[in-house]
């Protein structure tokens, strides 16, 4: 960290220690409020049960600048029956096919090699090495989801990762010649059991690659809906170079990618491992970085005031367009719309439901604000006049199948990075 003037506490008494260096987090990022998890989706029979809310605050660590959510909620609580499929989206099933056909090219990849994913979901990815006959296992904690996978004939795992995992499936044989991980780096509380297990499951000339949120972006484009219980860290690259050097694993390339508004694929390998060398794009980033403060503790206090303002725009058009006499409904129901309308407080009072592709949020209603999913043939029969897109990374696929909306004059509402409204 480059040295500067003292900074005095944000939260006014230490809380919690950082979960990668074990420093005391004294400094907030941002507060959104009181949430509940985002994927707990409601029942109509609960829907006058108790719902738990748990404080959704946003700490960074002084020392390593680590930005990251305390462990309110076990791992085990939120994702042993989860409701995300990663198969209900075509923009990322497209995404899944480009991936394994580059690493294939890239590093070789045959009948001879073993993949690996860890977090594999409903098999939406090792799908496609499968078809290329490449032996690929996936690894999986949520037990209905990886019931998916394996109805396709994908290898599945039920259990978390770490070191425990790793060391279990070295001793069944297994040592993966491509590691990989998509959007699970931020969703373990334990990081450094997770990194540590990359380690022990690595082949020896093998490589990790991990996709995930970046936060240079996050704070750029103002994207604080993907803050939610079940990411537990946002990461900068200048940090999980840090992360993974301490485990004995060096990045050595880096790809920008436009997914989940601004990602980050890296590539990392055995630290002695020399037959990989170290790209430029791995400097270039970790340069750009440090130029944009991302190594000082400073440029981390500053975000709070830009999510307000975005809180203030939305619940202003939405004001506005309920005096007007007008109807507003959602599309989507992911973790990030649920975290944008419960730090709003928006419920059917401003959008009357929202619609989702995936058949197990249907029926069911948002965490915390209760407005109901149906399919979204819903759209087609009301005939909303703004249709508020949630999953504002998806916009083009979306507003590309509500083509139709145009016929009588609705139009699309994007609430990140700004209000904006699109015909």
């Amino acid at each position: 960290m480059t040295a500067s003037a003292p900074i005095t506490s944000t939260l006014g008494e230490t809380t919690s220690t950082c979960r990668f260096c074990g420093a005391p987090l004294n400094h907030e990022f941002v507060d959104l409020g009181m949430s509940p998890l985002c994927e707990s989706y409601v029942s109509q029979e609960n829907l006058d049960a108790m719902e738990p809310f748990y404080p959704l605050r946003v700490l960074v660590c002084q020392e390593c600048l680590l930005v990251q959510v305390r462990e309110y909620v076990a791992a085990e609580d939120i994702y042993s029956d989860y409701a995300y499929f990663s198969s209900y989206s075509t923009s990322w099933l497209d995404h899944a096919r480009r991936y394994t056909e580059q690493m294939i090219a890239r590093f070789g990849l045959d009948s001879a090699s073993q993949v690996v994913e860890v977090a594999s979901n409903d098999g939406y990815l090792l799908q496609n090495f499968v078809k290329h006959n490449i032996p690929a296992l996936g690894v999986e904690p949520a037990a209905n989801v990886a019931e998916v996978a394996r109805a396709k004939g994908i290898e599945t795992v039920v259990r978390f990762f770490g070191r425990e995992t790793a060391t279990d499936l070295v001793s069944d044989g297994y040592r993966a010649d491509l590691l990989l991980g998509n959007n699970v780096l931020a969703h373990v509380p334990d990081l450094n059991d997770f990194v540590a297990g990359l380690k022990i499951l690595l082949a020896e000339t093998g490589v990790i690659t991990m996709e995930f949120p970046h936060l240079m972006r996050l704070v750029a484009e103002n994207q604080f809906d993907t803050i939610y219980h079940e990411h537990f860290s946002y990461l900068s690259f200048l940090v999980v170079c840090r992360v993974f050097a301490e485990h004995g694993l060096t990045v050595f390339d880096v790809d920008e990618l436009s997914t989940h508004g601004g990602s980050l694929r890296i590539y990392a390998r055995h630290a002695e491992d020399v037959s990989k060398p170290v790209a430029d794009s791995v400097q270039d980033l970790l340069d750009r970085e440090r130029a944009a403060g991302y190594d000082r503790l400073e440029t981390y206090l500053t975000f709070s005031a830009q999510v307000e303002e975005t809180k203030r725009a939305l619940l202003e058009f939405l004001i506005d367009a309920k005096r007007a006499g007008k109807q507003v409904v959602g599309y989507g129901a992911p973790g990030k719309g649920n975290t944008l309308l419960n730090y709003c407080g928006v419920r059917t009072d401003f959008l009357d439901y929202t619609v989702d592709r995936s058949p197990h949020k249907q029926g069911k209603f948002l965490p915390g604000t209760h407005i109901p999913i149906y399919a979204p043939e819903r759209i087609e029969q009301t005939q909303p006049d703004f249709v508020l897109i949630l999953p504002w990374n998806l916009k083009t696929e979306i507003m590309e199948q509500l083509a139709s909306i145009r016929r009588w004059g609705g139009q699309f509402v994007l609430p990140i990075p700004h209000l904006s409204i699109e015909s």
